[in-house]
This record gives structure tokens, sequence and C-alpha cells, in this order.
């Protein structure tokens, strides 16, 4: 390869306008054998400065050896089924989906204008409103030829048209997409822009101050009968489904740990995989917790006569100390909110926040009292601890406590 040169040529071409007028303009030529076919290659361009980056570009590939026959290379649309085929089993499928539709409707396009509600309603049937106009994406470009400014010029539109949220989740899976088609197609991925459009106001989800949660855990340890349903959240930081999915059998109390191990789907039904591998862990058990969950435990519904869920539809009361009948079945996520969650916020007086609030209380509580964070991010079943500082965790303390950092270390 050490003969490979590709020389730039140019020449003056013309063009005769609708008024009759005649006008000049100058045609670049990037001109190369092609190293693997031996054939003679030539690319016509109408900026010099295209041309030389494009010859640029072809001496680098032949260097490493990451050349490839640029018509029969794939297309970013083909890396994308490759990446959702090797998605397949190791991810949940509502999790597989939600990758499907990002990676086709916002990376492969092409993507309707329109309404959001447009969007997903022809993303389901597939019919597109009367007059609708599409915008082509990066589905037929073939992986060689996109570059930065091809996937930068992408996720402006995708910004404008989507906004910023589905922009960074597109870019996070055209990230992934890219380097496993480097590592299976041999072709070398382009970097990912820097500086690109980002929201000017990032709103935090609201969380409680550790006198709100002291105040609702104490309240639920009063509460036999819902207490442990809007507590367990922030004693042990599951994501919702993580609960709702969890059984009596992954309650370990002599090594006083639970194991996440499964999630419960939207329609009541269990997969045997967490959201992501990282999910499938073990939480250790605070006292409180433990108290709760022994005490819980003579009052759960069965289903049949054998404890099974720990979180389980509710089934006919009968007299204490004698278990529930006729329970044991999923609980549905919305009535999940609406029976035990939702009333307990209100009963409290307490600032309303989602169940999947109370994970990120969890977490920034934990951060906040000290626990490095490979430890918090390893409980909250985060692969990667930049998730767990980036995203979840939050301020629960206010600046007075920065103040007396301060004051205690000057002083020293």
């Amino acid at each position: 390869m050490n003969d490979f040169n590709v020389s730039i040529t140019s020449t003056t071409r013309r063009r005769k306008l609708k008024g009759g007028k005649v006008v000049l303009y100058p045609q670049y030529y990037c001109e190369y054998r092609d190293p693997l076919l031996k054939k003679r290659r030539r690319r016509a361009f109408n900026r010099r400065r295209d041309a030389e980056a494009f010859r640029n570009a072809l001496l680098l590939k032949v260097a490493e050896g990451s050349y490839v026959d640029e018509r029969k290379a794939p297309t970013v649309g083909k890396a994308i089924d490759h990446w959702l085929e090797d998605r397949e089993g190791k991810v949940k499928a509502s999790t597989l989906k939600g990758y499907k539709v990002v990676a086709n409707g916002a990376i492969r396009g092409p993507l309707l204008i329109g309404t959001r509600q447009e969007r997903a309603d022809y993303t389901a049937t597939g019919m597109a409103p009367e007059g609708a106009r599409f915008l082509k994406l990066l589905g037929d470009v073939k992986l060689p030829e996109l570059n930065t400014a091809m996937i930068r010029q992408w996720h402006r539109v995708i910004v404008e048209q989507c906004g910023n949220y589905t922009a960074t989740r597109a870019k996070s899976l055209l990230k992934s997409i890219l380097a496993l088609a480097e590592e299976d197609f041999g072709i070398r991925a382009p970097s990912m822009p820097t500086g690109l459009a980002k929201a000017r106001h990032r709103f935090k989800k609201a969380i409680l101050t550790p006198e709100h949660i002291a105040k609702l855990v104490a309240a639920a340890k009063d509460d036999p009968e819902h207490g442990i349903f809007y507590a367990f959240a922030f004693l042990a930081g599951t994501r919702p489904s993580e609960q709702l999915g969890l059984l009596w059998s992954e309650v370990d109390f002599d090594k006083n740990v639970i194991r996440i191990r499964r999630i419960q789907e939207r329609d009541g039904t269990l997969t045997e995989m967490t959201k992501t591998e990282a999910g499938t862990r073990d939480i250790p058990i605070s006292a409180a917790l433990r108290e709760m969950l022994l005490a819980w435990r003579v009052r759960c519904p069965r289903k049949g006569k054998e404890l099974h869920r720990v979180f389980p539809g509710p089934g006919r009361l009968q007299p204490w100390p004698k278990p529930r009948l006729g329970g044991g079945g999923p609980l549905l996520y919305q009535n999940f909110r609406k029976r035990y969650w939702e009333p307990a916020f209100k009963r409290l007086g307490l600032p309303y926040v989602t169940p999947h609030s109370a994970r990120h209380s969890f977490i920034s509580m934990l951060q906040a009292e000290g626990i490095e964070v490979g430890l918090v991010a390893q409980i909250a079943g985060h692969a990667n601890p930049t998730v767990t500082l980036g995203h979840y965790t939050q301020a629960v303390r206010d600046g007075s406590v920065a103040a007396e950092a301060l004051d205690r270390a000057y002083g020293r």
C-alpha cells in the first residue's frame, strides 16, 4: 500500500442558464486506483477543499488497513439491524422495543415532519397523514462515507423536530451501533462530534428531603396493610418494575439481602431478566426494612397457601393474624399508584413525587452519607458509576452544610 496515491485534478465546466447566459464553474476530481479491485476510480467535487478532505480520509484508511470497497460497504441501516439483533436476549423485551423505536424513527428514518402524536401514530400503524412530508436521515448512508459533519447535521435535525431528549438518546444509540459495526464489519467509525445542542434548562426530578422520608417511613411502620408498599423504594432503591416483580424466594433474611432477578411488565407478567445486565444485583436490607418485611410476611396474601409475590394484589381480609384469602396475583403499576402510593402522600401532607423519584432519593441519600460511588452504583444496578453521578444524584441538603464544612476545614 506504500505506492498508493490520490491525485486531484480540475477542469472548468460550462452551464447554460434559462436566459441563455453561460456560466463557468470549476469541477475537481479525486483519481486513484482501488486498492482492492485494482480499478481506476474517480470522484467529482464542486469544491477543492471537499476533494482534499476525501483524499486525506482515503489515504488514512489505506494506511490503517481499514479501506473497504464503498459500493459493497454496509449502510447505517444495516448496522442498526445488526445492533438490534445483537441486543436480543441481552435486554428485556420492552427495552428492546424502545431501542427499535428510536433507532428506526430517529436514526434510520425517514422522519415524519409533524407533531409527536402524528409520529407515534405513524410508527404504530405505518400510515402517514395526508400530505405528510418526510426528512431523510442516516439509514442509506454507507458507513465509510459517514463523517462527523453528517452526524452533527443529523443531530441538529432531531433536536429541531423531536427535542433534546430524543436527540440525546438517539446519539447514544448511534454511538453504540457504530462501535459494534467497527468491531464486526472492520469499518472505522467516525468520531462523535462534541458541543452538540443541549437543552438550556434541565429539569431535575423532585426528591424528598431526609425529614420528609423519615416521616414517611415512620408512618409506614404504623401502617401494616399499606406501609411496606410506599416505603420499600425509599429503603431499597428499586425501580417500580423491580419492586412489583419481587418474590419472597428472593428475600434472603439469613444473608440479609434482597436479590433482584426479574421485573414485572405493565400487564403484570414476570420477565426473567432485569432492565439491564447490571440490574441483576443484591441489595442489602437495612434494619428498618427488615423489620417491616418480617411483619408484612405474616400478613402478605398467599398464592394458594404459599408465599409468592412480596407485593401482590390484595385478597379478602380475615381476622388477625390470619392472612388474606384470594390474593397473591400481580399488582398492576397503575393500581399500585392509585391504591398505595398516591394516598400516602396525600394523607401525610408530603410533596408528591413519583415512585421512580424514590429511587433518586435513595441514591442521593447514600451519596450524601459518604458511601463511595462505586458501591452506590452496584447497589443501584448501574453498570457505570458515571450514570450514578450524572443522572441520579441530587442535593438532599442545603448550602449551609457546605458552609459548615468549610468552617471546619479552615478552622483547623
